[in-house]
C-alpha cells in the first residue's frame, strides 16, 4: 500500500460513538494526504512514552524494523507468509532484534493500534489476529469497525472496560500520530510494508530475498 492510497486523519475529528468515545472516520478526497490537520499539533507532542514493540534479542547485532498498517492488505499477506518464517528462523532463536512500528493510513488503522497496544504483553498476539481477520473487521462504517475491533480485543483477553478506555484515549491517539510522523520521516517510509535493516530502508520483498539480506548482515 502506498501513501497515495491514504485516508484523511485529523486529530480534530475525535468524537463519540454511542456511550463511549471513539475516533470518527471518513474517506479521503482527491489530493488529500494523511494528517494535514494534525501536523501543527503533533510537532510539539512528546512521544517518549510510546513503547517500542520488540521481539527477539534486543542486543542482537542486526535490527529489523517493519513499518506496517493494520489496514494494509500487503501487510496482512506479509504476516501470513514471510513473518512466520522470519519468526522461526531469526526472531525466536534470538539472531535478530525485530521491531514492529505502525503506520496510520486511516483512522481504523489507528484504532486497531490502540487496541493492540492496550496490553503490551498481548500486542503481537492481537496484531496477528488483526491481520488474520482484516477483511472482517474493516467492513462497515466507523461505528461498526470500532465495534469489530472491540470484540477482537475482548476475544484476545482484554477487559471490556480496558478496551473502551484505550479506544477513547484521545491523548494517546495524538501521541501515536506524532510518533508515526517522526518514524516515517526518519526512514523515508512511502509504502507498507517497509523494512529497515540496520538503518537501511528496503521495500517489501519475498522471504528468500529477506533471508539473504539478514544472513549477509549477520555475517558482516
Amino acid at each position: 500500500m502506498t501513501m497515495q492510497r491514504r485516508a484523511f486523519l485529523s486529530l480534530a475529528g475525535i468524537g463519540a460513538i454511542g456511550g463511549g468515545a471513539y475516533l470518527l472516520t471518513r474517506p479521503a478526497g482527491p489530493g488529500e494526504t494523511l494528517i494535514p490537520a494534525a501536523q501543527a499539533q503533533s510537532s510539539n507532542v512528546d512521544t517518549s512514552a510510546v513503547q517500542e514493540m520488540v521481539q527477539g534479542n534486543p542486543d542482537a547485532p542486526v535490527e529489523l524494523i517493519e513499518y506496517a498498517s493494520f489496514t494494509c492488505p500487503h501487510c496482512a499477506t506479509f504476516h501470513a507468509n514471510q513473518y512466520p518464517q522470519l519468526k522461526a528462523e531469526f526472531i525466536d532463536p534470538g539472531r535478530i532484534k525485530f521491531v514492529y512500528r505502525e503506520v496510520y493510513f486511516d483512522r481504523p488503522g489507528l484504532w486497531a493500534s490502540m487496541v493492540a497496544r492496550c496490553d503490551p504483553i498481548r500486542f503481537f498476539g492481537i496484531s496477528e489476529m488483526l491481520y488474520a481477520r482484516q477483511r472482517e473487521w474493516t467492513e462497515g462504517d466507523g461505528a461498526q469497525i470500532a465495534a469489530n475491533l472491540r470484540r477482537i480485543g475482548i476475544a484476545a483477553g482484554l477487559d471490556e472496560a480496558a478496551v473502551d478506555a484505550c479506544m477513547s484515549d484521545a491523548d494517546m491517539a495524538q501521541t501515536l500520530v506524532a510518533w508515526y510522523e517522526e518514524n516515517v520521516e526518519e526512514h523515508n517510509v512511502r509504502a507498507t510494508p517497509t523494512l529497515v535493516i540496520n538503518g537501511e530502508t528496503k521495500s517489501n520483498m519475498s522471504y528468500p530475498e529477506l533471508k539473504a539480506l539478514l544472513d549477509e548482515a549477520l555475517a558482516s
